[in-house]
């Protein structure tokens, strides 16, 4: 061996060592063990990143151990192609810079990774190998719907924000940034593209565009066109998700334990699922009035049909839709006249008394001497408001799923 092969020698082999470390053997079983030395590059190279953050001494960890261990191999027998999907395992004990990376707060917890972005979402499903691989299909199907004709475009969901995009061919490097982009934000925004002739008469030839399609909007009239690079990445993912995050959001069954989660109070609209007007107005008026608030409460929606129960403990029901309240995760506090909404400054009012501590003050002596309208409804009785406790502080995460823990315990 010569003195000036031997840096090669010396390359080839540190990189033999390091691929030995970060990809798992191909006849390895079971989820692979993510390390400091191993994450990044595995995020990094697959398309989909799907993390169990466990510790050893936790019950619920070692329930969900084998059955996530399952799920890989399965997992692995269905996407067999490398780069497209790796079940991936953290013991946080030993990994404590990962899992402060990753603010795990309670054990065990699963994360998704796409195109080396993590989602905002966790996995809160079903725990069951059949369901990690269905939902780990789910997540590998293209997140674009290709339409044919413009026609097509005029039935979209009125419901939900767009996102569509016009191009001349499918093999356009533009068009693989937003297939990427697509993937990552798929949760918040639906995407459509069109191509050839199907498209044509919406952008001119050569120069793919891309528009902004808001929700409760029924035609192209209020689209936005994306002015940034088509061939950046990060440029276009911020904008389409400023986009597709909305001030106002919609609280399902499904997102109420990530809601809960961001720790802040409930402003919440309950509507009949047929009424979109008071929908539109109530997105209106938050964002008119109380756009400076979004740091300290969550703006939100609900089917006022599917979250009855909650209306029910604050004394109203469906007939009385549409109404308003604000759950602080203490108790619930009612919007006294749904109209009020449309009076300047009323549901800032609203707000401010929960800050204040006014609406709990209240609750327990009573009308402040300054309320004339509270004045007017309660002091013949001498009673308070009388708020239910918090409903939708029992849809945060279960003491019967996880270990739960203190900021301070990684």
């Amino acid at each position: 061996m010569t003195e000036s092969t031997k840096p090669l020698l010396g390359s080839c082999l540190a990189i033999v060592a390091v691929l030995h470390v970060l990809y798992q053997p191909t006849d390895a079983s079971g989820a692979l063990p993510m390390t400091s030395e191993n994450i990044d590059m595995t995020l990094a190279s697959n398309e989909l990143v799907f993390l169990n953050f466990y510790a050893e001494w936790c019950r619920f960890s070692n329930i969900l151990a084998p059955i996530f261990n399952e799920a890989a191999d399965k997992i692995k027998a269905e996407f067999p192609e490398a780069g497209k999907v790796v079940l991936g395992k953290v013991d946080c004990d030993r990994e404590t810079a990962i899992a402060s990376r990753f603010h795990i707060s309670k054990y065990p917890t699963l994360k998704i990774v796409r195109n080396g972005q993590l989602s905002k979402r966790e996995y809160r499903g079903q725990r069951s190998a059949e369901a990690f691989l269905e939902f780990v299909k789910k997540q590998l199907e293209d997140p674009i719907k290709e339409f044919k004709s413009l026609k097509d475009l005029e039935v979209l969901d009125s419901k939900k924000r767009s996102i569509i995009g016009y191009f001349d061919r499918r093999d356009q490097p533009e068009y693989d940034i937003f297939r990427k982009v697509a993937t990552n934000l798929k949760e918040d925004c639906q995407f459509h593209v069109g191509f050839g002739d199907a498209s044509q008469a919406m952008h001119p030839p050569g120069t793919p565009i891309i528009v902004f399609r808001p929700d409760v909007a029924l035609s192209h009239d209020n689209d936005e066109t994306y002015t940034g690079s088509l061939s950046n990445f990060d440029e276009l993912k911020v904008w389409i998700q400023e986009k597709c995050v909305p001030l106002v959001r919609e609280i399902t069954f499904e997102s109420a334990e990530e809601l809960t989660e961001e720790g802040l109070p409930f402003l919440i609209l309950f509507y009949r699922p047929d009424d979109l007007n008071s929908i539109k107005d109530y997105k209106a008026i938050i964002e008119q009035q109380l756009l400076d608030e979004k740091q300290n409460v969550n703006f939100l929606t609900a089917d006022g049909k599917r979250f009855a129960h909650p209306l029910h403990h604050l004394g109203k029901s469906e007939e009385d839709l549409p109404v308003i309240a604000i759950d602080s995760f203490k108790h619930m506090y009612l919007f006294p006249h749904f109209n009020d909404m449309y009076t300047p400054g009323k549901l800032k009012q609203f707000l401010q008394d929960l800050y204040s501590g006014k609406l709990h003050r209240e609750f327990h002596y009573g009308p402040d001497p300054s309320s004339n309208e509270a004045q007017s409804e309660n002091a013949i009785s001498g009673k308070g408001t009388s708020p239910p406790e918090s409903k939708f502080k029992e849809l945060g995460p279960s003491k019967h799923r996880y270990t739960l823990l203190e900021k301070d315990e990684l």
